[in-house]
């Protein structure tokens, strides 16, 4: 038997952006994909596979590394961080010295800084040339192909939704979006583009059959991520990170099945960081230990995990900090940042039209507790039941009966934050900060003990989210701590206690000369909160105005001063007026949206 008849060829069909109730034969009614139904009936399909991170860079980093997001620093949309690439090998790499021609001329995408995302792969396509890679191979090499297919990515559901090929009346809607007609023919605009996806993954497997490989190649489907609607991709609810994920082995090839028989289903967890690991099984390439994932399917398949991990931070101009952890049932979810609305506004989400009709129909008053939750500040923690809340609207966190689940899932999601070094116990800036000034990188930092006590900042965390009034003397004396990143969770702590915190009115008006532009923001944002503000607006303003060193942190400054609301109008009216930039990356800005809402247009900013 030749090398390449040995071991398997592997090919991964990466759809973007559609979680599993755009797809069939997961019982989606809104798009019919009979490429991937016949998939599934030819091979296996998972029911718990999730994503890592809800968004394309962050995942996409799991699955170069085999590393969570994390773990390595890289968690941040578009933030491209360093990690020591003498010690983290991509898998391709690990493939490539298996024997395996490796290709993916398409979405690349790493958000790793240090190398160039396509240097790991032997084809890399480029404009006009094929996507189905094994073309290029030498006789006989066995292969491992990437196909990705961008027909159902978000930018597919933007501008106008006039001319539809599908029946908005006929469109199923989550229980969270209002029914409103511009909701309704998004909805149909975008389960077109997945019939268009599901197209393309016909194309590829009719492209391998002509080839004469389709017998000798192990196929996998999933989407990189759940969407696309908002409130699904980038967040970690069930429509973010419920993913599809099928897979065909060949009869050869039977000793790797996954279950008894094609078209059987199969239950147990599955995790994006568990890809690449597997990949690399299957090929009988060398494993090192950097891999954190589980290997999921064939000869070398390791137990199932009892839990899944997921985590989202920035996106794009939008800062935000949770950890979601669950079972095949039930999610937990920890909102470090519970002051943020999960639906403030970002401009790539808002280019859909769904999202500015929910938002204005929220603004009139017409929301009701479901439709309008995304737009209010969050509690701490929520807890869902996913076999009878997929929509996961009704948060069980203080239901008695759930007591010992919650608690279970909160003890492993701290074990596994520790396992992990989870690097988001500091902000961004702060955290980037203290990697740069010891001349590491954000891997290396996390762990030294000495430079990130995790377990500390857990601890100062948990107090911080509690918002419970007894810690407030603890609280207080936190605001002296040596340690920035013990000042930021006392400080966040205090806000979060809102007039309770009043007694400490004196410690954070000392704050606002902090040596840590983000404890400084958010004392004075707090003291807003309590009513003393001319000192802290004063502040903010120095800081908005006047402080333009990197490590201002002008992110993090106009994402507070827009959640503040009302008292910070008078610093973004004074930022547009002197001609403060109104565009982001994607459309329009943070204060560029403000402006817009208050109808400030000239350079006066009237």
């Amino acid at each position: 038997m030749s090398f390449a008849d040995d071991r398997p060829n592997i090919l991964w069909i990466v759809s973007e952006d559609n979680g599993i109730k755009w797809v069939s034969c997961y019982g989606g009614t809104n798009a019919h994909t009979p490429a991937i139904d016949q998939l599934a009936k030819e091979g296996f399909r998972y029911t718990h596979c999730f994503d890592n991170a809800a968004v394309c860079a962050p995942t996409r980093s799991c699955w170069i590394t085999g590393m969570y997001g994390i773990s390595n620093g890289t968690q941040p949309m578009r933030s491209r961080n360093e990690i020591p690439h003498d010690k983290i090998r991509y898998y391709p790499d690990l493939l490539r010295k298996a024997g395996y021609h490796t290709s993916n001329p398409g979405k690349t995408d790493y958000n790793i800084g240090g190398r160039e995302d396509k240097d790991c792969w032997d084809y890399k396509g480029g404009k006009g040339k094929s996507q189905y890679g094994w073309k290029f191979r030498k006789e006989g090499q066995p292969f491992f192909a990437v196909v990705n297919i961008g027909d159902s990515h978000e930018s597919r559901a933007h501008s106008k939704v006039d001319t539809l090929e599908k029946d908005p009346a006929k469109m199923k809607l989550a229980s969270y979006h209002p029914d409103l007609p511009a909701i309704r023919k998004n909805y149909a605009k975008y389960a077109a583009a997945v019939e268009r996806m599901d197209g393309k993954v016909k194309d590829t497997i009719e492209a391998l059959r002509k080839d004469g490989l389709y017998e000798n190649t192990v196929i996998i489907h999933n989407s990189d991520h759940g969407g696309v609607m908002p409130r699904s991709k980038r967040f970690l609810y069930a429509s973010g990170v419920h993913c599809p994920l099928i897979v065909r082995v060949p009869e050869k090839y039977k000793h790797l099945y996954p279950a008894e028989k094609p078209g059987d289903t199969v239950d147990r967890i599955v995790s994006f960081v568990d890809m690449p690991k597997t990949w690399l099984s299957l090929a009988g390439a060398d494993i090192p230990d950097q891999f954190q994932g589980t290997i999921f399917l064939g000869k070398n398949a390791e137990s199932a995990p009892e839990y899944h991990l997921s985590f989202r931070e920035r996106a794009d101009e939008r800062l935000d900090h949770v950890r979601m952890i669950r079972d095949e049932r039930f999610a937990y979810h920890k909102n470090y940042y519970p002051f943020a609305p999960a639906g403030q506004h970002l401009a790539y989400l808002w280019k859909a039209p769904a999202t500015p009709e929910w938002e204005q129909h929220h603004r009139e008053g017409k929301t009701d507790e479901i439709t309008g939750r995304f737009f209010r500040p969050r509690v701490s923690e929520e807890f869902y039941d996913n076999d009878k809340d997929f929509d996961n609207v009704h948060n069980l966190i203080d239901t008695p009966g759930h007591q010992a689940k919650i608690a279970k899932l909160k003890a492993e999601l701290r074990r596994r934050q520790l396992e992990l070094f989870d690097s988001g116990l500091l902000p961004e800036k702060m955290r980037e900060r203290r990697a740069a000034e010891n001349n590491m990188t954000i891997y290396q930092m996390v762990r030294d003990k000495n430079l990130y006590p995790l377990a500390q900042y857990l601890d100062a965390a948990d107090m911080a989210l509690s918002r419970d009034s007894s810690n407030l003397e603890v609280l207080t004396k936190q605001m002296s701590h040596a340690d920035e990143g013990m000042r930021w969770w006392a400080v966040v702590g205090l806000h979060l206690l809102e007039t309770k915190a009043a007694s400490a009115s004196g410690v954070l008006d000392k704050a606002l000369a902090d040596d840590s532009h983000e404890v400084r923001m958010m004392a004075a944002w707090t003291l807003v909160k309590l009513g003393t503000s001319e000192a802290a607006l004063e502040c903010l303003d120095q800081m908005l105005f006047a402080d333009k060193s990197p490590a201002s942190n002008e992110t993090m400054l106009h994402n507070l001063i827009d959640w503040m609301g009302e008292p910070g109008l008078p610093l973004v009216k004074k930022y547009i007026g002197q001609g403060g930039n109104r565009q982001g990356r994607y459309g329009i800005g943070i204060f560029g949206r403000i402006a817009e809402l208050n109808g400030w247009s000239g350079e006066s900013g009237r």
